[in-house]
């Protein structure tokens, strides 16, 4: 059988780099330190985007700048930096120009709320929903049309995407996807009705609607990675393929190995 295709390589310029840091220590430290040594260009006219901070900043930082299609090469000076590259100051141009591209389909949440306003964003990990008291959130859920779970009674849940699997999903027993598999988890958090379900992988191309019964006495927050929105009465979740963002990754770390690893972890 022969290996999975690789996605193709991008030749990434090198002589417009633009360095982004977090507004922590570290990645303060590190901006100084290699805007020294390399110089930056401005965001607005790089052609390619070194994020220092952790998984949090680069997925800020890719959302930031979507419009523009530019890839995003992460350092981490963070804490765990499963989307990151490792931190060196040395030989950062010779680094981009072999580091492999890996693109990423969002997910795109549509979550309205018990006053009628609509918010959209987008989601390179996962859109989650979580009880906002001390009441367990009561949820119906329907996948393309379907109504597939009529009531879960639950912390909350979640869809996640691939690159997203090994993040919060994997915390809440949810399964590792492999980025060529064009599947999304849908895992519950803290399921106690239905009991034993555990979740359900998708095709990539499913519509997720959530319905949040008895809302008023049990209130849910919907999240979009770092962007909540409260008081949430419906919540639509699809993948964006008109929406697209590109990591790059060092050829011996790059993203689909360490995702492959996860799954080998003691």
């Amino acid at each position: 059988m022969s290996p999975p295709a690789k996605e193709s390589q991008t030749i990434v310029k090198t002589d417009r780099v633009a360095i982004v840091a977090a507004d922590f220590d570290n990645a303060q430290t590190a901006l100084a330190e290699l805007s020294k040594i390399y110089g930056a260009v401005e965001p607005q006219d790089a052609d390619v985007i070194v994020a220092l901070g952790g998984d949090g900043f680069v997925l800020q930082t890719l959302r930031r700048y979507i419009k523009r299609k530019v890839p995003v090469f992460g350092m981490n000076r963070g804490s765990i930096g499963f989307l990151m590259n490792d931190y060196l100051t040395e030989g950062l141009l010779e680094r981009l120009a072999r580091a492999e591209p890996r693109t990423l389909y969002p997910l795109r949440m549509r979550a309205t709320t018990a006053d009628g306003k609509v918010h959209e964003s987008l989601a390179i990990n996962e859109v989650s929903l979580l009880r906002q008291t001390y009441q367990a959130a009561k949820l119906e859920i329907t996948v393309d049309g379907v109504v597939r779970m009529p009531e879960l009674i639950c912390d909350g849940a979640l869809v996640s995407t691939p690159a997203g699997s090994t993040a919060y999903n994997l915390s809440v027993d949810g399964p590792i996807i492999p980025l060529s598999a064009e599947i999304m988890a849908l895992t519950p958090i803290s399921a106690f009705r239905p009991r034993r379900w555990r979740g359900a992988l998708l095709p990539h191309s499913a519509q997720v609607h959530f319905k949040i019964l008895d809302a008023i006495k049990r209130p849910v927050s919907a999240t979009a990675d770092d962007t909540e929105v409260r008081d949430v009465v419906e919540v639509e979740v699809s993948e964006d393929r008109e929406s697209s963002f590109q990591l790059l990754f060092d050829p011996e770390t790059n993203l689909e190995e360490r995702i492959l690893k996860e799954q080998f972890a003691p």
